[in-house]
């Protein structure tokens, strides 16, 4: 059983693990940067380390520094939460081989499931349906565009290592294809050290649908419903829900099932989620696996009623999940909306600094996620996310009123934020009537 548990990060995810950890009664560990000093994750765990500067690459990045607070104040866990070394199979490596126990899966599954082409054919091996393009990465540029031909513009190249839209490019006609490649694996190779490139065909307006899952270590794999995070702004998501208003039961059975047989195929433990393209046909596609807890788990733990992190951590403590997370129910509807300080008026450039005054809504149905506080210093070193704002109600109409009323509520004095431009999507007609796709908030315009 596990006894103490270290967090590998910072801000409301950190505060998240922490709570997690006291419903099963486990020690925590807060490691933080110096900027964070003040930060609520370092007061409220049991005990706290310093790991280094503001830079993450010099703390929260810094294998040898939280490795070293673990042996120091003899965590034998550690919750890397998501970002930062979440994904990072030599991190789970070496938490093995200091005897650790990593909350997260184990390299082979990180390296595996990392690298979009060969999660795509290990999907593909188990008839989980997978967009049409290349079988792994392409070669060269010549026989990419033969392929390219075959499947049928418009492609979409994407790198094997990708994220955050980092190495991805859409390609209409065969003469942009050269340069498209290049400057994608340029890109690739600047972000990831990686310059390998896959293909998919490009769906047009397709939804992003992702699967929850659970797995533990006595052969059990749930897969909890479906988030709908379509609502992106340059492949980053801004607002999901659960569930997604264009898929009935059926369908959700059938992507489930897809869930759980992908899960199995890599023999997957703890808290992942499948991501899926959804067409306006109802045709769904494997997009990729991520290894680790996502920033919109809550508006699934508010339709499913349960604690996904506590069961998480229970996965890898060797404890079995609960039976009736094989027949769950879903209850009413969640949203949530990414608070992030930055200024929607100037091109959504980052806002750090001081919030002098803070007031969160509160009430039925009315979740905050946060770290934030009056008088916190917001860090220009991180992530501009700072606080989570979910709500659940009977249905997705209730859900949106209440969504809208509870932004209105909220007060971050010293600083901007993108609430203004929550609000003017959640007003959205075609928002409201569920009529969305990831190619989204590229269709209205914001002031």
């Amino acid at each position: 059983m596990i006894q103490k548990v270290l967090i590998a990060n910072r801000g409301e995810i950190a505060l998240r693990i922490i709570r997690a950890c006291k419903e099963i009664n486990l020690q925590t560990v807060a490691v933080y940067s110096k900027v964070d000093e003040l930060s609520l994750h370092v007061r409220f765990a049991d005990e706290a380390i310093c790991i280094g500067p503001g830079p993450s690459n010099l703390s929260y990045l810094s294998i040898p520094a939280i490795i070293s607070a673990a042996e120091l104040t003899n965590a034998d866990a550690i919750h890397p939460g998501y970002g930062f070394l979440s994904e990072s199979a030599e991190f789970s490596s070496i938490c093995s081989d200091h005897g650790i126990t990593f909350i997260g899966p184990n390299p082979q599954i990180i390296s595996s499931m990392g690298n979009k082409a060969n999660a795509k054919m290990t999907m593909k091996g188990v008839d989980v349906p997978v967009v049409p393009g290349s079988d792994g990465v392409i070669s060269d540029i010549e026989i990419g565009k033969k392929l390219a031909l075959e499947v049928g513009y418009p492609i979409m190249l994407k790198a094997s290592a990708g994220g955050g839209g980092k190495g991805l490019r859409i390609v209409e006609t065969e003469d942009q294809f050269e340069n498209a490649f290049l400057t994608a694996q340029n890109e690739a190779i600047i972000s990831f050290n990686n310059g390998d490139m896959y293909m998919e065909k490009y769906l047009i307006k397709p939804r992003h649908i992702e699967i929850q899952i659970l797995a533990d270590t006595h052969g059990n794999v749930f897969a909890l419903g479906e988030r709908e995070c379509s609502i992106q702004r340059r492949h980053q998501k801004m607002i999901e829900e659960s569930p997604c208003v264009a898929i009935d039961e059926e369908l959700r059975q059938k992507m489930c099932a897809s869930a759980i047989a992908g899960a199995k195929a890599v023999n997957y433990v703890g808290a992942g989620t499948i991501e899926f393209l959804l067409d306006a046909r109802g045709e769904f596609y494997f997009m990729e696996m991520n290894t680790r807890i996502q920033v919109e788990h809550p508006v699934t733990e508010m339709v499913v009623n349960t604690d996904l992190v506590k069961h998480q951590i229970l996965c890898h403590a060797g404890f079995p999940l609960p039976s009736w997370m094989k027949n769950f129910t879903l209850r009413g509807h969640a949203i949530e909306c990414r608070i992030n300080a930055e200024d929607p008026e100037k091109k959504f450039r980052p806002s750090p600094g001081i919030i002098n005054h803070f007031h969160m809504p509160g009430g039925m149905g009315i979740r905050v996620d946060t770290h934030v506080y009056a008088g916190y210093k917001v860090p220009p070193n991180y992530d501009s996310m700072i606080a989570k704002l979910i709500v659940h109600a009977p249905t997705r109409k209730e859900a949106i009123k209440r969504m809208v009323w509870a932004l209105e509520e909220c007060v971050f004095d010293g600083i901007k934020t993108n609430i203004p431009y929550q609000l003017f999507i959640l007003q959205n007609e075609d928002f409201i009537s569920g009529n969305i796709h990831t190619g989204f908030l590229e269709t209205i315009h914001y002031k």
